[in-house]
């Protein structure tokens, strides 16, 4: 993914509201399925590590990435962004 796309799903990213969060058991098997589900439907989420997870945002966001296949957009504090595109119905085009 080059920056300018990253850059247009990062803009993108502004205006969705946290679908995901990750909570005091870091990311299970649960969490990576709704995932799965919810990136397949909208093909970029935004996520939230609550206050007493055992990871930080940077280490949930990599191991979502590595296990859904996903791209990383951006990660802010405990807030972070993920891509992918959908198997079925694609509905973003980065150029």
């Amino acid at each position: 993914m080059t920056g300018k796309q990253r850059a247009a799903l990062r803009s993108m990213a502004n205006t969705l509201d946290t679908i995901l969060y990750v909570g005091k058991d870091g990311v299970t098997d649960g969490t990576v399925r709704e995932a799965y589900d919810a990136l397949e439907a909208r093909e970029l989420i935004k996520c939230c590590v609550q206050q007493g997870a055992p990871v930080t945002a940077k280490e949930a966001l990599e191991e979502l990435c590595d296990r859904l296949g996903a791209e990383p957009v951006q990660c802010i504090g405990r807030r972070f962004v993920m891509y992918r595109q959908s198997r079925e119905n694609p509905k973003i085009v980065l150029e």
